[in-house]
């Protein structure tokens, strides 16, 4: 782990992504450190709505931030010096490279499942997924998205989380706008049945403006 003092965060804090990228590039080890703040959670939550209880979030993020750290984004020159558009770029490249690291594992352990499948015996009963403890709404929240299909967990994750426009997550995940509207859709009408009772209809009310309010 890599400690800055207070003056060292306060510089890395207040620039943009892309002056903190170019610092990297530089050797400023304190830089690439605040890019890492910035983006982590989001990426591990982009993560996990994928894999699912198939575990391995944490390392895929790690591999995703290991290609940047090795330069595979340069800043585009057309976006340099707005710091917005820069956060933009950074993240859609970070979420598209988690993105095709989730895809290589859930294939590599649907092989594996497969293979496991056909070895054991008859009898032998499906392993149960761990149980979920749920302290708050947000949990609770979290918790009914796991149970969705995956195309649904990751727009509902990038659009509730990550707070990402539709065009953004149509970016990340090579979908058209319009899917992406739609998969927001049903899985609203799939949560708001399990959330029901717990959140109430002012609940359900918030989270539909939230998720819907400048999706395009």
């Amino acid at each position: 782990m890599v400690h800055m003092n207070k003056e060292e965060a306060d510089k890395s804090q207040e620039r943009s992504d892309g002056a903190l990228l170019s610092a990297w590039s530089d050797g400023e080890v304190a830089a690439f450190t605040e890019l890492v703040r910035r983006h982590e959670a989001g990426l591990i939550r982009h993560a996990r709505a994928l894999l699912g209880v198939c575990g391995g979030s944490e390392d895929v993020v790690q591999d995703s931030l290991l290609k940047l750290a090795r330069g595979g984004l340069v800043m585009p020159v057309d976006v340099t010096g707005d710091p917005e558009a820069e956060r933009r770029v950074l993240s859609a490249w970070l979420h598209k490279v988690v993105r095709n690291g989730c895809m290589d594992m859930i294939k590599t352990e649907g092989r594996r499942r497969a293979r496991e499948r056909a070895a054991a015996a008859p009898e032998t009963a499906p392993e149960r997924a761990p149980e979920v403890e749920l302290e708050d709404t947000q949990g609770t929240v979290r918790a009914a998205i796991a149970a969705l299909p995956m195309e649904q967990r990751e727009v509902l994750t990038l659009r509730l989380f990550e707070e990402k426009s539709y065009r953004d997550i149509a970016e990340v995940t090579g979908k058209k706008v319009g899917t992406i509207g739609w998969l927001i859709s049903d899985g609203l009408k799939a949560l708001a049945v399990h959330l029901g009772p717990i959140l109430g209809e002012s609940g359900q009310t918030n989270m539909n403006i939230r998720t819907t309010s400048g999706g395009a």
